[in-house]
């Protein structure tokens, strides 16, 4: 490991997602002495599932957590998305990339565990704290009360896709809401045939469904099931008012996933997800700096929050590390963090039409050009390497740390030889 930095640092991060909780734990050990401050007024997950990717894993396994994840995620081989007539739409599989990789359905309570737990040594955390302005000069914070906290060597703003400090560190190049949403829960897995699949069912852009098999959390040994029901924005405060009908329109795209659902409280159970598109041309000014989605909102369409949240936070602990010189050291993080999530901006922006809206039109075209694309020897090689995390850039690639692959490998038992697609690079 490289040496840490010679002086600690005073900080203070806003919000306990995972991107404040990766940065806390991380920025810890480094030996800074860190400050949380969360709106809520006790500490909890938000949200349902997700899939961490290999970019995700690596830090877990960085920080010494990868074993307890596996633990208690599911191991996911395939995402496989078709029509309710039949038709393929996506069929990706890691092992056409690299044979040691998979991905990792997970609870969002399970990681949010892991990482609390993980963080008692100096651990300080101030509940009930909305924090409505940043000096970034001075590296104050200042809260819904009018009081101040500081002064900060380092302010880290973490707070989410509806940051309301992301115009106060950068004015933002792009920052608007998605018109489309969703509706989540956990359901129990029981005899759910694909425990190793990430499935999706279409009806052209206008309806979607998908069931995440995630695992189980510390307390809770069920094993269960991430759904993810789409609907356009305006339509999710009255979404499962009418429960009849709800199930109704459910069960025409996927009677299979209705009948996990008989047990669900509609609409009690369902959470809602709103999300944002947000590009800015800097990311810190002063002491403050921005991580995770209050930094680079984007659809969810690739699956990339969470993992982009974790990189995040390990980038800006190396960048701290490699540069004693602060403005040096946020820059450095900047530009390494963008030229991994240019990509993924662009592509999140122009596939989540296909998938999320009213026109018809491409959503047939998707229907009969996306999966014999993702056939094709490039194609297939661009699309992998989006969906695990690890593309930079138009053809670069994210290397991922030394020995991670075959950490994996043995996990799993799987030959720890990598079977990679001709043409990539390693």
């Amino acid at each position: 490991m490289p040496a840490t930095r010679p002086e600690s640092l005073r900080i203070g991060i806003v919000g306990y997602g995972t991107a404040g909780q990766a940065a806390a734990l991380l920025l810890t050990r480094d030996g800074h002495t860190v400050e949380v401050f969360e709106r809520a007024p006790v500490l909890g997950p938000v949200g349902a599932g997700f899939l961490l990717q290999p970019t995700g894993l690596a830090v877990l396994w960085e920080l010494g957590l990868l074993d307890d994840a596996l633990a208690h995620g599911a191991r996911i081989g395939r995402l496989f998305g078709e029509t309710t007539g039949g038709r393929p739409v996506m069929d990706m599989r890691y092992g056409d990339l690299d044979s040691r990789l998979f991905g990792l359905g997970m609870q969002r309570g399970a990681l949010f565990g892991l990482l609390d737990a993980a963080w008692q040594d100096g651990r300080a955390i101030h509940c009930g704290r909305r924090i409505v302005d940043v000096d970034a000069q001075r590296g104050v914070l200042r809260d819904d009360t009018g009081e101040e906290h500081g002064a900060y060597d380092l302010l880290i703003v973490a707070d989410g896709a509806a940051s309301s400090l992301r115009g106060v560190i950068a004015k933002p190049a792009l920052d608007r809401p998605y018109p489309w949403g969703a509706q989540w829960c956990l359901v129990a897995q029981h005899d759910w045939p694909s425990r190793d699949e990430l499935r999706q069912r279409y009806v052209r852009a206008r309806r979607m469904a998908g069931l995440l098999p995630v695992g189980t959390r510390p307390g809770d040994p069920t094993p269960r099931l991430s759904f993810f029901w789409s609907l356009p924005a305006t339509a999710l405060a009255e979404a499962g008012t009418d429960e009849a009908a709800w199930r109704r329109d459910v069960a025409s795209v996927w009677p299979e996933a209705e009948v996990l659902l008989r047990d669900t409280a509609v609409p009690c159970d369902l959470a809602q997800a709103r999300y944002r598109d947000a590009v800015l041309d800097r990311w810190h000014r002063g002491r403050a700096v921005l991580m995770g989605d209050a930094a680079h909102a984007m659809s969810p369409q690739l699956g990339q929050g969470v993992n982009m949240a974790l990189a995040d936070a390990f980038a800006l602990r190396e960048a701290l590390r490699t540069h004693a010189d602060l403005p040096t050291a946020l820059a450095r993080y900047q530009h390494a963090r963008r030229q991994h999530l240019g990509i993924y901006h662009f592509w999140s922006r122009w596939l989540t039409p296909l998938f999320q809206s009213e026109r018809d039109r491409l959503a047939a075209l998707r229907d009969r050009v996306f999966h014999p694309m993702s056939r094709l020897p490039g194609g297939r090689g661009q699309m992998l390497r989006v969906l695990t995390g690890t593309r930079r850039g138009w053809f670069g690639t994210v290397a991922l740390p030394p020995g991670f692959e075959d950490a994996l490998a043995e996990r799993a038992g799987a030959p720890v030889t990598a079977v990679r697609l001709a043409g990539e690079s390693a």
